[in-house]
Parts: C-alpha cells; structure tokens; sequence
C-alpha cells in the first residue's frame, strides 16, 4: 500500500513540476510579447544612436543584470557593434578609464537603483559618453538619469516566490538581442561579415574557406598528358595518392581524369594495361571547380555528382590544382 502511495505521490509530483515548468515558459513569453507592443520612439533612438557612434558600446550591469550584459556585449560585438562588458564595481576603481568620449555606455539594472550603477553615472557623463539604460522602473534614478531609457518592466517574475530574477532577465536579454540585431540590419551586415568574427566556427570556415586555400598544387598534382600510357598514368596516381589523375592537353586543360574506380572497371573488362593509352580508359569532360569559389560549394558540387574529387581550374580553364574529400574533412569544411 505504501509503495502504491509513493508511485501516486510521484505522478502527482512529476505533473505539478511539468505544469510549473509550462507556467514559467507561458509567463516569460507573455512578458516578451508585452514588451513587443510596448517599444517605442526610445527604441529607434537608441539604434540610431549606436549607429551614430564613434566609439565603442560599453555594457554595464551588476549580479544577474551583469550576466545579461555580458551576452549583450558579446551580441553586439559578433554582429558589427565594437562592444565589452564593463563590471560596475570596478569600473569605480579605475576601470572607467577604458570609456572614452565617443563611447556609449549600456546600462543595466532591473530597479534602476542598483548603487553600483548610480556611483558610475556621474563620471560617465563628465567623460561625455552617452548612456542608455535598460530597467524596470521607468521612475527610477537610472532611467531619469540616461540620455535614453528603454524600459524592460514586467508585471510579475517567474519564480513562484516572486524573488528571483527570471521574467526581467528574459525581458533585458530579448530587448538586448533586438537592439543587437535592428543594428545588424541597418548596418547591412551579411553572412560574410559575421564568419569574419568567428573564423573559429562552422560557419567562419564554411563562408570562409577557398578552393584554393585547400586545394593541392604543383608536384602535387596528379596529370599526365593525351598521349600517356595507361601505365603511366597508374604510376602518377600512385605517387600523388589522390586517387586519380587529370589527364590534359598541350595548353594544361583539363580534358578527362581516370580515378581508381576507372581502373576497378578497367580489370573488370580485362584491359590491358601494357598496351592500353590513358585516352581509351579516362572519362572526358571532367568535373572541375574555380580555384576562387569557396570550398563548400566543392562540397555540394561532390555530393551531387557522387564523387570523391575534383580537379581545380583558373580562369583561362588551366589546371592548376586538385582537392578531395578528405582535404575538405581535415580543414572541417564538412
């Protein structure tokens, strides 16, 4: 009986905790969609205003503001806006000397109240930096303090105690997101300039990476010419271990490759390789890739045709370098 107890208790427990869990999800999104109708002219100010600006955009914020900050910053910066998390504390202790006149300061504080915030005002505003500030209290000091005030008050916290930080956070995080990204859109930002600020990533090295950064050159080019032996042609694949050979004409043109499924066909048909010219076995017309595209589009291009490689052309149709598959895996292209 006990132990039929205990299971009940437990189902009653998982849904109460699911049902919180939604509650939480629903009020943090009704906070968002709030603040959605709410935005305003402060709002186009405070985009224009850091357009406009010559500096950098310096957020501030203490204890859980500060760690909203911080990803504000971090979105700022990644997407166009020159931008650093400033602690508040420190920043009264010699900090403030990384803010110039030209700077905006982001301000953070759910109250507008917080006193590490308030003690840094004063001097921001002798250095001549702007400040727009992000509370939930549109009577606050902080609010009545900044050249713009965006207001990120919510009606009530998602904390079933009513205390911890949760709605506001959201709210100062999604209206950081928004500010970051209107930015973004008025700068004209593309994809290209975003990999630029992460080299380091997937999609750096996918908007990043050439052909040519990749690609093998020189001796390392398997080729031979029209005239070659099928003999010949084993032994430059064997020595270059691309799998292949190009095969070109006088001008150095591509104008077919023999790879090691070619040669697989080639016993299964009993040709003979003593006798036989690299022309009867190769394939004619074969796939080949700009040295200046980037190298996912070499990517697409081999996993459309079902190849393992490609043979890597100038701009006059000249050979002039090979990748494959696997150059592509080691530089995490795909």
């Amino acid at each position: 009986m006990s132990s039929k107890n205990n299971a009940s208790e437990s189902a009653i427990a998982k849904q109460t905790t699911l049902e919180l869990a939604r509650d939480v999800l629903l009020l943090e999104a009704s906070e968002i969609n709030a603040l959605a109708t709410r935005l305003d002219g402060q709002f186009t100010d405070a985009v224009a205003l850091i357009l406009q600006c010559k500096g950098r955009v310096v957020v501030s914020g203490m204890g859980k503001s500060g760690h909203i900050g911080g990803k504000i910053a971090s979105t700022l910066a990644s997407t166009g806006t020159p931008a650093f998390f400033m602690h508040p504390a420190e920043a009264s202790h010699g900090d403030l000397g990384m803010i110039t006149a030209g700077d905006i300061v982001i301000a953070l504080s759910n109250s507008g109240e917080s006193d590490e915030i308030l003690a840094i005002v004063p001097p921001l505003k002798r250095l001549g930096a702007s400040i727009i500030a992000i509370t939930g209290n549109d009577a606050s000091t902080l609010a009545k303090a900044a050249d713009i005030h965006l207001s990120a008050h919510v009606a009530k916290e998602a904390c079933p105690l009513g205390l911890a930080p949760t709605s506001s956070t959201t709210v100062a995080l999604a209206l950081g997101d928004a500010l970051a990204l209107c930015v973004l859109d008025q700068r004209d930002f593309t994809a290209e300039d975003f990999a630029r600020s992460h080299p380091g990533g997937s999609l750096g090295r996918r908007l990043l990476i050439h052909v040519n950064d990749l690609m093998r050159t020189g001796a390392q080019v398997p080729q031979v010419t029209i005239n070659a032996t099928l003999s010949e042609g084993l032994l430059e694949m064997t020595r270059k271990g691309l799998g292949l050979t190009a095969i070109v004409d006088s001008n150095n043109m591509p104008i077919g490759i023999f790879t090691d499924g070619d040669l697989r066909r080639a016993f299964e048909q009993k040709v003979d390789v003593a006798t036989s010219g690299i022309k009867d076995v190769m394939h004619q017309n074969p796939s080949t890739i700009h040295q200046g595209k980037l190298a996912i589009e070499a990517v697409e291009m081999m996993e459309q045709r079902k190849i393992n490689a490609l043979l890597v052309t100038d701009d006059a149709g000249v050979l002039v370098g090979a990748l494959n598959m696997h150059d592509l895996l080691l530089a995490k292209v795909v």
